[in-house]
């Protein structure tokens, strides 16, 4: 073990130090890739385009609100509304200036002209948008309406925006990620979690084989984690936590840290509102309020320093053939080491709030749900006490696991509204969190004696990042060639 390692277990609650094996593997951190990230970064579509004298561009502009309404006429907002002449890329300057002779006025030393990007040409009717200008005095008696390629589609970088701006359109670019995560906020988090990331994926590991020797289930594992930063505002649990506008669980804050703000001076705005603003990720709130991850709070002549810290809050091995004998192909679906680590999490959530639940007779001769400690490493985490029991069930906590979860338990985990998840082997049939393709010879197909027949195909349903869902985490797979594998059938839903 590395003397910074040590330094880094030094700092961990006593039950993790308790648990920790001898020699922890060491591995990197690999961000996941979102199904927007994944897909055409470029996306072309065309776009109508006008030229107006400068003091009639506001016309303009409520002609096409007139149109589509004030929502619709902010699509495209990565692209420029107005530009100058001399501001066109080359190959528009040369085709507008020559297609009339007022063209060519409007590209003089002295021009008062602007060209005006009016919208998309699906949705924009070209009969109305003509008539509609031409009811514009200074500009119905020199109707021009161009129809250019343009991005639709963000920039990703100011390089893609500049790189845009020369062949279409002028681009900005808003320093945000629009087809993921910020990058300032992946690249500032996964060097906090990459500190201690080895310790709780040789943890995961570890339970996984001990479940799995006992004959308990597969060999997968799960480590759920709370990560303590000083001066961030922790989330209670409200009394305004609930189901709102149909959405499942709570409107918990969403640290998606999309900053969009517009760097580049120019004559209009783009084409959406340029007063977007993000909400900024943990990490950045948190150096804020404390540099270096410190916090003075001084209590009369008591000056106290905090520092980050991290506690385990759930361990857990799989246990689908756990009282099942083997029956079946798949187990008991309910025992999946993540569903078993989150159950654990609420039950001492409950326990912390004194509400043990009435002893009555067994109702089922079986009970689905095993999310009781069932080997001596998951009794000593369970027994301990939840380090921030007002908490908000798993709410920006940190789930390890040695095996990409499957669709079931990834929505289980987006619902409980984990923060972040780290996985090591990836599952391409049946995981629910990479957004890739999904390979159609993966398992052999019949020739290898396949009994499913062709597997796979189609993309992934990269779950850990789809805002739609009403909550998006940050996720890792965590490469090594230090740890021992623990391979599954591909089939398997882990």
């Amino acid at each position: 073990m590395s003397d910074s390692m040590k330094e880094v277990v030094e700092t961990l609650d006593p039950v993790s130090q308790r648990l920790l094996p001898r020699n922890i593997d060491t591995g990197t951190l690999v961000p996941l890739k979102t199904t927007l990230e994944l897909r055409d970064n470029l996306l072309i579509g065309q776009a109508y385009v006008t030229r107006a004298p400068t003091k009639h561009t506001n016309d303009v502009v409520n002609v096409i609100r007139a149109m589509v309404g004030d929502d619709q006429a902010k699509n495209l907002p990565h692209l420029r509304r107005c530009s100058k002449p001399s501001d066109l890329p080359p190959h528009l300057k040369n085709q507008f200036m020559n297609e009339s002779q007022s063209g060519r006025g409007a590209h003089t030393g002295k021009s008062q002209y602007l060209y005006i990007l009016l919208g998309p040409e699906d949705e924009l009717d070209y009969g109305e948008l003509v008539r509609g200008l031409s009811a514009i005095p200074g500009i119905r008696d020199d109707l021009f309406v161009g129809l250019i390629p343009v991005p639709l589609l963000a920039p990703t970088s100011q390089v893609q925006a500049n790189l845009w701006s020369q062949q279409f359109w002028q681009t900005v670019y808003r320093k945000n990620n629009p087809l993921g995560p910020h990058p300032s906020n992946i690249c500032r988090t996964t060097s906090v979690v990459s500190r201690d990331a080895d310790i709780w994926m040789t943890l995961a590991h570890d339970i996984a084989r001990k479940a799995h020797k006992a004959g308990l289930g597969e060999p997968i594992g799960a480590v759920i984690v709370k990560r303590t930063i000083p001066g961030k505002a922790e989330h209670h649990k409200p009394d305004q936590v609930k189901a709102e506008d149909g959405k499942m669980g709570g409107e918990a804050p969403n640290t998606d840290s999309m900053g969009n703000k517009d760097s580049t001076g120019s004559l209009e705005p783009a084409f959406g509102d340029a007063s977007d603003s993000g909400s900024g990720n943990d990490y950045e709130k948190a150096d804020a309020a404390g540099s270096d991850n410190t916090n003075i709070n001084q209590i009369g002549e008591t000056i106290v320093e905090q520092k980050e810290k991290v506690d385990i809050v759930a361990l857990a091995g799989d246990a689908r053939w756990y009282r099942q004998e083997r029956t079946g192909h798949t187990g008991n679906p309910m025992a999946h080491a993540a569903l078993r680590a989150i159950s654990m999490v609420a039950q001492k959530l409950v326990k912390s709030e004194k509400r043990e639940p009435a002893a009555s007779a067994p109702i089922l001769e079986f009970e689905a749900f095993q999310d009781r400690p069932l080997l001596g490493d998951e009794q000593v985490v369970f027994d301990a006490d939840h380090p921030s029991p007002d908490g908000y069930l798993c709410h920006e906590l940190e789930l390890y696991m040695t095996h990409e979860p499957c669709t079931m338990c990834a929505m289980a985990i987006l619902h409980s509204r984990m923060g972040k998840i780290v996985f090591r082997h990836r599952m391409p049939l049946t995981g629910g969190m990479s957004s890739e393709d999904r390979s159609h010879d993966l398992c052999g197909g019949p020739d290898a004696g396949c009994e499913h027949g062709p597997c796979g195909g189609g993309h992934g349903l990269g779950l850990h990042w789809r805002k739609e869902l009403n909550w998006s985490m940050l996720g890792w797979e965590w490469e090594t060639d230090k740890a021992e594998r623990l391979p599954v059938d591909v089939h398997l839903h882990a």
